[in-house]
């Protein structure tokens, strides 16, 4: 006998439960197949066109910019004009996101894009989050390939592109989208909660921006 199956023999002594109980396994699979839904606020109970108004009130309550486009062939003018306006190098580095590939980076002549994962080199990042979150502005990014968790933290600016039919009231409705995309083992690795640029603060409550990733969150809602 291994020692976890010791263990567990030792747990089963002490809760008078058998090794082949198929009623407590059939309790425990129903509990994972379908878990009870917790207390949703009021205030994520809205229509989509509300939704997407309060994640841009708390967004920009937390420091990040937006924008709207049309549509992703707008991206690529959007994110070019973001980095003018802030004397920026036209590069960006960017994973292997589908919904990207769209935006027809080719039409910005002067934007160079560069593919992967961030070295911690570049300055300027472009990602597509998974989902936002209306109640608290905070972005769902899903780590891997197509948006490597090292362009969420090492670029001083971040430009994340969402669209607004992935703008979601909850939490709670974010996890039951991701569930719902992936499955069951087939989960990514990490999925990072982003609300607002990188702050800290000191004793005195002085708010220092960048302290732990990107000093800048630059948000581009697609329609």
């Amino acid at each position: 006998m291994s020692a976890r199956e010791n263990v567990l023999a030792k747990l089963r002594r002490a809760t008078g439960a058998s090794a082949n109980d198929s009623e407590r396994r059939a309790t425990v699979a129903s509990r994972l197949s379908d878990a009870p839904k917790g207390v949703i606020p009021d205030r994520a109970n809205l229509p989509k066109d509300g939704k997407i108004e309060l994640f841009c009130a708390m967004a920009a309550q937390f420091g990040a910019t937006m924008t709207r486009v049309d549509s992703y062939t707008d991206v690529p003018a959007e994110v070019s004009a973001y980095l003018r306006a802030r004397n920026l190098p036209s590069e960006v580095r960017m994973g292997a996101d589908k919904r990207l590939e769209k935006a027809k980076w080719s039409s910005e002549k002067n934007l160079e894009v560069r593919r992967g994962a961030s070295d911690g080199g570049d300055l300027t990042g472009v990602s597509h989050a998974t989902a936002g979150i209306a109640e608290t502005g905070t972005l769902a990014m899903l780590s891997g390939p197509d948006n490597p968790t090292t362009i969420n933290f090492l670029p001083e600016h971040h430009i994340v592109v969402l669209k607004a039919s992935d703008i979601k009231g909850d939490m709670e409705s974010v996890w039951a989208m991701v569930r719902k995309a992936k499955g069951k083992g087939e989960m990514p690795r990490a999925l990072n909660l982003v609300t607002g640029p990188s702050r800290s603060g000191d004793i005195e409550q002085t708010i220092i921006l960048g302290a732990h990733g990107p000093r800048a969150l630059h948000i581009v809602i697609v329609n």
